[in-house]
């Protein structure tokens, strides 16, 4: 697969079904908001936070960068699942970040508009959720950049020029 075009209930197939949950070692996710989104489980729909924490358990490293505070119900979850535990979940905020990717095992990358939001990136019905595109590849020049940049953020190294410091009352916080 050098690029393959996804819209909609595509994204949610691709990148959370086949994706993350068959994840092996790690996943990076960068988005501008967080909230809950449910995914599909034994015919049921389950928070992203119980997938996220099963995928802990199995060694998987989990990333999430974004800019603003997760939703109530994300949050909720998060505390449910007991997330803050898991030494393998990590959350950064940086206001800035606007950009939305998932980095898979570090060898499968999906780029484009969906934040990690039910109707974004989740299980959404056909009526309900963003009229969302994106790109999914293995492409390594590609995931290389996407890489180094998450990176940059990631470790703080696109503070010190930012401009919005003044916004960023505490910069990269783990989470709660």
């Amino acid at each position: 697969m050098d690029i393959k075009y996804l819209e909609n209930i595509e994204i949610y197939e691709s990148v959370i079904l086949d994706g993350i949950r068959n994840a092996d070692h790690s996943i990076w996710i960068a988005t501008a908001n967080v909230k809950d989104l449910r995914v599909e489980e034994d015919k049921r729909y389950v928070s992203i936070n119980k997938l996220f924490r099963d995928l802990c358990r199995k060694n998987v490293e989990l990333r999430i960068l974004h800019s603003s505070i997760p939703s109530e119900a994300f949050l909720k979850d998060f505390k449910k699942y007991r997330l803050g535990e898991e030494k393998r979940f990590l959350m950064r905020r940086c206001p800035r970040v606007h950009f939305k990717c998932v980095l898979i095992d570090g060898k499968r990358l999906f780029v484009g508009s969906p934040n990690l939001t039910g109707a974004g990136l989740g299980a959404k019905g056909e009526n309900r959720r963003n009229f969302e595109i994106g790109i999914l590849t293995e492409n390594p020049e590609l995931i290389k950049h996407i890489r180094s940049l998450f990176l940059k953020i990631w470790e703080g190294k696109m503070c010190s020029d930012c401009g919005r410091k003044k916004f960023c009352y505490v910069p990269l916080e783990e989470p709660i």
